[in-house]
C-alpha cells in the first residue's frame, strides 16, 4: 500500500512578493495554512530590521483574512530553545521566513528545539514558506553568498548546509532580476547530484511530497547537474572558471510542475471548455491541506 503524504506543503518564493496589490502568492500560502482559520508564525531571524519587517507581513497577512498571526524574532540561539518559540511553532497552522541573511537562519536555528520544532511539526503537515534568504534556506545544501552576473567559477560561491526541508535541490532567488544564472552554476559544478534551482522574484514553487508546481509573475530556472557529461572542477582548482558539458536545463512558467524524482518537468493541463468560458476551476494547489486548520 502507498504510504500517504502528511508532510506539510512548502512555499518556496523568489523574493520581492506582492505585498500591496492582488497579493497572489501570500494568498495562496494563506489558503493552504487553512483561509481565515490559519494560524500564521512570522519568523524574522534573517532580517537585520526584524520590528520593521515583521510589522509588515503582519499587515499582509491581517489583511488576508488571518486573524490569529503573530511575528517572533531570534537574535541569539539561546532564543531558539525557549519555550514561548517552541509553543507557538507547535500551535501554528503554517510559519514563514522573511528574507535578509540565510546563513542567520542556519547558525542561529540549526539543532535547537525550534529547528526541531519545526521538521517534526512539517512532517505532520505544518506549511512552511519562505521568501528571498527564507527560500535559500530550505535546500539542504545551500548557497551562503556569491557574485551575481559572474562567469561559473570555483570560488564564486560559498556553500553550506541548509535547513533540509526540501532535499536534493540548491535554492538560488532573485535569479532572473540579479544575474544569478553563474552562482548557481558554480554551486552546481561542486554538487552536480543536486538539482538547481533558480526562483525568479514575485514567482513561487508550492511543493508537495516528491513534486512542485510554479506560481507567480515569473519563471523558475532548473539545472539537472546529473546529466552533465564534462565537468573539469578537479582541474582548474580553486579559482579557475568552470566548464560544464551536457547539462539539462528547464525552464518553466506558471502552471508548470516538476516531478524531483524523475526529473521531468509536465507542462500545465488544457483547459476544458468551460474554464475557457470563464468557470474558474481550483487547482489542488489552492486546496487547503487536510491538517491546516492548522534579502540575500
Amino acid at each position: 500500500m502507498k504510504k500517504l503524504q502528511t508532510t506539510g506543503p512548502l512555499v518556496v518564493i523568489g523574493g520581492a512578493e506582492d505585498k500591496k496589490d492582488d497579493c497572489a502568492i501570500l494568498r495562496r500560502f494563506v489558503r493552504l495554512a487553512g483561509g481565515g482559520k490559519a494560524r500564521v508564525l512570522v519568523l524574522t531571524v534573517a532580517s537585520q530590521f526584524p520590528d520593521e519587517v515583521g510589522a509588515e507581513y503582519l499587515d499582509v497577512f491581517r489583511r488576508l483574512g488571518v486573524k490569529q498571526v503573530q511575528a517572533l524574532d531570534v537574535r541569539v540561539r539561546e532564543q531558539a530553545g525557549e519555550p514561548g518559540l517552541v509553543e507557538a511553532i507547535e500551535q501554528a497552522t503554517a510559519v514563514f521566513f522573511t528574507g535578509g541573511e540565510q546563513f542567520r537562519i542556519t547558525n542561529l536555528l540549526g539543532g535547537t528545539a525550534a529547528d526541531q520544532a519545526l521538521h517534526r511539526r512539517h512532517e505532520q503537515g505544518l506549511v512552511l514558506g519562505g521568501t528571498s534568504a527564507g527560500a535559500a534556506m530550505m535546500s539542504g545544501t545551500m548557497i551562503v553568498e556569491g557574485r551575481s552576473e559572474a562567469t561559473p567559477r570555483v570560488g564564486n560561491v560559498r556553500i553550506g548546509p541548509g535547513m533540509e526541508f526540501m532535499r536534493g535541490v540548491i535554492i538560488d532567488q532573485h535569479f532572473g532580476q540579479r544575474g544569478r544564472s553563474g552562482r548557481l552554476l558554480s554551486a552546481l559544478a561542486q554538487y552536480p547530484h543536486q538539482l538547481g534551482i533558480g526562483i525568479d522574484e514575485d514567482t513561487a514553487l508550492v511543493v508537495r511530497g516528491d513534486e512542485f508546481r510554479v506560481i507567480g509573475c515569473g519563471a523558475v530556472t532548473v539545472f539537472d547537474g546529473g546529466a552533465a557529461t564534462y565537468n573539469d572542477v578537479l582541474e582548474v582548482g580553486h579559482h579557475g572558471n568552470v566548464a560544464i558539458c551536457g547539462l539539462r536545463l528547464h525552464v518553466l512558467t506558471a502552471g508548470f510542475s516538476f516531478d524531483l524524482q524523475t526529473r521531468t518537468p509536465r507542462p500545465p493541463a488544457p483547459h476544458p471548455p468551460e474554464a475557457a468560458a470563464g468557470t474558474q476551476h481550483e487547482t489542488r494547489d489552492d486546496q487547503v491541506s487536510p491538517r491546516a486548520e492548522p534579502l540575500s
